[in-house]
């Protein structure tokens, strides 16, 4: 028999981590983790199965349509925006072709049981782009169908896989005569910055924020990238696993959208920096803009609006700034690093 299972690509990712650590202490979900590297150990009691492989590999993706049955897929997997910019033609193989290849499995495994798979997509705030500080500050809590004009490879990326996740739900072969419109049950969030106390940053665009906190947390100085009133939006990460698991288990019915703006806080660099300072006083942070990563950080919104979000599922965060910081973040790094607060 084929074993059924919650299939997790992209892992070891940050939100990998939590995901599976909050869906792992459940009794009535089998975790399938994929992920290009090894596994994380930590990980590893959390999961039924655990897949070494890429997502471009699609005679690997074939076997797992053979040997599981998969309910739902949460498609983590992908090159993040500092690293895309370096390889945009890699992060499009993988941040693209992957996710088709995804989709293709959702439709072959929705076959097999007849009913739709679910599929859970993390977008981003790089899906929106703005031309200027000035539309940027007139702009305000930006909407979900407002200023999709990504100056990212990743912006445009994730703009075309929610495209792709549209299609496959609503509109999959619509000219075949044996088409099937119920096939992936595509459901998307786009996040804002996320922070993780678990993980280290990995040099994302949105990373300067935690990034003061793990420097500051071994005593090590750190240059922050932005200026220090760049403004973005936040969450703490187990809001971000909170979100995706809610939309997850949210009725078809009640959803008026396939793609949600989520979010929580939206700090400047300087108000991180003075948060890290209370709690680690011997913080050594110097602002030094690199020009180009400022200017990917100018072009996306300084908050978004989740109302769609809070009506269809009621969607709230658990984390506010305060809360984030003061119960989450600081104590938590510290102590990783075995740092005083």
């Amino acid at each position: 028999m084929r074993k059924e299972v919650v299939l997790i690509t992209g892992a070891n990712g940050e939100i990998g981590h939590g995901l599976i650590v909050h869906l792992g202490a459940r009794s009535d979900i089998q975790i399938a983790a994929m992920d290009i590297d090894p596994l994380d150990e930590s990980l590893r009691p959390y999961c039924h199965e655990v897949i070494q492989g890429d997502i471009l590999d699609t005679m690997l993706l074939g076997r797992l349509v053979s040997e599981f049955e998969i309910r739902t897929i949460y498609h983590l997997a992908s090159i993040l925006s500092t690293r895309a910019e370096y390889n945009p033609e890699a992060a499009h193989r993988v941040n693209v072709e992957g996710t088709l290849n995804l989709l293709r499995l959702a439709v072959e495994q929705s076959h097999w049981q007849g009913r739709a798979v679910k599929f859970l997509y993390p977008s981003s705030i790089a899906a929106y782009g703005f031309p200027d500080l000035k539309a940027k500050a007139a702009a305000g809590r930006v909407k979900e169908d407002e200023w999709l004009n990504p100056a990212t490879m990743y912006g445009c990326n994730k703009l075309y896989c929610e495209h792709l996740g549209r299609y496959y739900a609503l509109h999959y072969r619509q000219l075949a005569k044996d088409r099937r419109s119920d096939c992936v049950d595509f459901r998307c969030l786009r996040f804002p910055g996320l922070i993780s106390a678990v993980t280290v940053p990995t040099g994302g665009t949105s990373d300067y924020g935690p990034e003061m906190l793990h420097h500051a947390a071994q005593g090590l100085p750190y240059t922050c990238f932005v200026r220090p009133d760049s403004r973005l939006p936040f969450m703490a990460m187990p809001d971000a696993v909170k979100a995706l698991v809610e939309l997850w288990a949210a009725p078809r019915e009640r959803l008026s959208r396939l793609v949600y703006n989520v979010t929580s806080f939206s700090p400047t660099a300087e108000e991180i920096l003075r948060m890290v300072k209370d709690a680690l006083p011997g913080a050594q942070v110097a602002f030094e803009p690199h020009p180009q990563r400022q200017s990917i950080v100018d072009s996306w919104p300084a908050d978004v609006d989740d109302l769609a979000a809070r009506d269809d599922w009621d969607w709230q965060p658990d984390y506010d700034q305060d809360r984030a910081f003061g119960e989450y973040l600081i104590p938590t790094i510290a102590k990783r690093y075995g740092a005083a607060v």
